[in-house]
């Protein structure tokens, strides 16, 4: 995962107004669509006290836990756009995040579940209809590195670990990633500063569309694979410090034009148990 800037850190740490509409917490965000009228969006995002008690926080109902989101990355399947990224309070990240539109930015919606202490941060694709989106749990270390794939244009999607069920090491982050075809791909991993057997980097090929993959080359320097220069990305996001959000752009020729922007401080996490507690208690002294 790229270290955000302190300028980043600047505006994650700024105070936001929340609309009404940020009252409305459901439970399951991907049956929820966001309409862009023009202002930034809201992502809905209902902390739990089990989230408060596995991340560690220390959230009370005078002072909650500010949640934020980031978007790392966007691209272009057929007529989807894609975003994916994560939510994270100040220090832990919660949940992965993968939200995506099929009417040129006009309403969003979460296309896959979240995953806990995830995060999403680079899309490859191939064609209109498969693509794949790099990720790893980043609670409370780098681990667990995985891909998501879709061949049918993003209506659906799969996850596969890069390490598999017997490795004996799940540490690392996917440094890079490539495919060929459909089939063949090509990966580095980054299993940091105490990889196994000294050997940091690793190189690791695919035959099946990600499903598997299996070690090729390792190395104590990092690894570098040579790629075809890539055209210029038409399409862009980038924080926003007056608008607290990050917007989504979109290039024609040599202009960018705003197609959406969401928020990025969320619903704050307070103790729903001790929130309770205090209505109860309310209520019995007004008996």
């Amino acid at each position: 995962m790229k270290r955000r800037s302190v300028w980043m850190i600047g505006i994650l740490a700024a105070s936001l107004a929340i609309p009404p509409h940020a009252q409305e917490r459901p439970a399951n965000p991907t049956a929820v669509v966001l309409g862009n009228d023009g202002t930034p969006m809201l992502v809905p995002f209902r902390c739990t006290d089990e989230d408060i008690r596995w991340a560690g926080l220390s959230c009370s109902e005078d002072a909650p836990c500010s949640i934020f989101l980031e978007i790392s990355t966007v691209e272009v399947l057929g007529n989807r756009i894609l975003l994916a990224g994560n939510i994270h309070s100040e220090a832990v990240t919660l949940y992965s995040v993968l939200l995506a539109s099929d009417d040129n930015g006009h309403n969003w919606r979460e296309v896959y579940e979240r995953i806990r202490g995830a995060g999403l941060d680079h899309i490859e694709y191939l064609g209109t209809d498969t693509a794949w989106i790099g990720g790893q749990v980043l609670f409370p270390f780098t681990q667990d590195p995985f891909l998501l794939a879709t061949t049918d244009g993003g209506k659906t999607w799969s996850q596969h670990d890069v390490l598999g069920d017997e490795s004996e090491s799940r540490f690392g982050s996917i440094q890079q990633f490539y495919f060929t075809t459909k089939d063949n791909g090509t990966l580095i991993l980054d299993r940091g500063a105490g990889g196994s057997g000294g050997d940091r980097y690793a190189l690791y090929e695919s035959p099946n569309g990600g499903e598997t993959w299996v070690v090729k080359q390792e190395s104590r320097k990092p690894i570098v694979v040579k790629r075809p220069p890539a055209p210029p990305p038409d399409w862009r996001v980038r924080p926003d410090a007056g608008m607290k959000s990050f917007l989504v752009e979109h290039r024609a020729g040599t202009r960018w034009s705003a197609v959406a922007a969401f928020l990025v401080k969320l619903d704050p996490c307070r103790p729903i148990e001790s929130a309770g507690s205090s209505a109860e208690l309310e209520i019995g002294q007004n008996r």
